[in-house]
């Protein structure tokens, strides 16, 4: 209840206030663009626009900071062009009108001023018949004690009729107290909406966008690190054991001629270093997206994940449904490497993995005994997880105090 006073106090404050402001900003603003239209033709008009501009500009922050109360968060603010350094003074006064955020700042003025007069009247409406409903049968009561003013009850309306219209004005006040906070509340969104869709729109794309730049170089990092790494293993490992392998053949073939059992012996050597090849390739070939991922979906794929781990895995996957391939590579991934990471350096003795989806949201939680310490800075395994969740608006967060249990847990949106 004392929370909805106090959003129905701010709401009121808001409007009532807004009304001041916009018909001031109106006013100036109409006033500028006149006299800014008709001076243009001797250039006068340049300056007087830039300052209609600033003055919508200022009034716009005012807003800004205004309709956070309203909407409960924080807005971005525009980015407004800036003179580069060492400019002349017209290029310093025209700055202010290039762009389209110091226009949408003088549409948003125009358009709020007969807003705010509306949300105004409304706002002084409800409130005065709210209290003077509810309060009509005082005022009888007060007026008829006056000593002296016999026929001032009846010039106010406490007369014969005063019971009917005290029931009748209640009624009507109780009616208009119930809605009010309603009333007052959607007055305020929709006031607090026309400024954040002008105000604040231009901000909140250039965010989105930054955010999505930001998302395709984490990924285009990811995978480079990726390739790198298989680059660097493959030339490490099965690399260097085919060399040798080559080089084990060649001399089996040559002790053929001279001796038979050296030779057998060469090539069961050049054999088993087949298999453990074959064995480090299959290892490394868990970094890319199995066949079984694309034919049967997420739960076999990490169902294989996790028979394959040297560490105890509980799977629980808790949808069965199929999801594009981008998202499901990006589940298989992190899985692949956090199970890495686990049977590398946890000393774990058990470990779970739980993939469930919540709304439009899929969360994959991996949790182990060991014995902590994992986190998310540059140089460690994780960074990589974090870049390849940005690349599809995921999110990853790891609990991992020293000495364990250590939770990991990615979000990635589905939808």
């Amino acid at each position: 209840m004392r929370r909805l006073l106090s959003r129905l106090a701010g709401d009121t404050v808001y409007l009532l206030v807004g009304f001041p402001l916009a018909t001031i900003t109106f006013c100036l603003v109409v006033t500028g663009l006149s006299a800014g239209a008709g001076l243009l033709v001797v250039w006068v008009g340049v300056p007087v626009l830039a300052l209609t501009c600033l003055i919508a500009r200022g009034m716009g922050d005012v807003e800004r900071l205004r309709i956070r109360a309203v909407l409960g968060r924080d807005l971005p603010r525009p980015r407004y062009p800036t003179s580069p350094p060492g400019a002349g003074l017209f290029r310093k006064t025209v700055t202010p009108l290039a762009g389209g955020q110091p226009w949408l700042d003088v549409l948003y003025a125009l358009l709020d001023f007969p807003v705010a007069v509306v949300a105004f009247c409304v706002t002084i409406t409800w409130w005065a018949v709210a209290i003077f409903g509810v309060t009509y049968p005082l005022f009888g009561w007060i007026v008829s004690d006056i000593p002296g003013n016999h026929q001032l009850p009846e010039l106010l309306g406490f007369g014969r009729g005063y019971v009917v219209d005290s029931v009748f004005y209640v009624v009507m006040g109780v009616v208009f107290a119930l809605t009010l906070y309603p009333v007052i509340r959607s007055c305020a969104l929709i006031k607090a909406s026309l400024a954040r869709a002008l105000l604040t729109g231009v901000a909140e794309l250039q965010e989105r966008i930054d955010d999505l730049t930001e998302g395709r170089h984490a990924a285009a990092h990811a995978e480079a690190d990726a390739l790198r790494r298989l680059e660097r293993d493959i030339h490490d490992g099965p690399q260097q054991r085919l060399v040798h392998l080559a080089m084990e053949l060649s001399r089996a073939q040559r002790e053929l001629r001279r001796d038979t059992d050296a030779a057998h012996e060469t090539i069961g050597k050049a054999i088993a270093a087949t298999r453990e090849t074959l064995d480090e390739l299959r290892a490394l070939s868990r970094g890319i997206a199995p066949p079984i991922l694309a034919d049967r979906g997420l739960a076999p794929a990490l169902a294989a994940l996790a028979g394959r781990c040297t560490v105890p895995v509980e799977l629980d996957v808790q949808t069965a449904e199929r999801y594009p391939a981008l998202i499901e590579n990006t589940i298989y991934f992190v899985t692949a490497e956090a199970l890495t990471n686990v049977a590398k350096h946890s000393r774990a003795t058990s470990c779970s993995v739980t993939l469930t989806r919540i709304g439009d949201t899929l969360i994959l939680t991996i949790g182990d005994d060991g014995v902590g310490g994992a986190h998310v800075a540059k140089g460690h395994g994780l960074s990589g997880l974090a870049d390849r969740l940005r690349a599809v608006d995921g999110e990853l967060s790891v609990r991992s105090p020293a000495g364990g249990p250590t939770l990991i847990t990615a979000e990635v949106p589905c939808a």
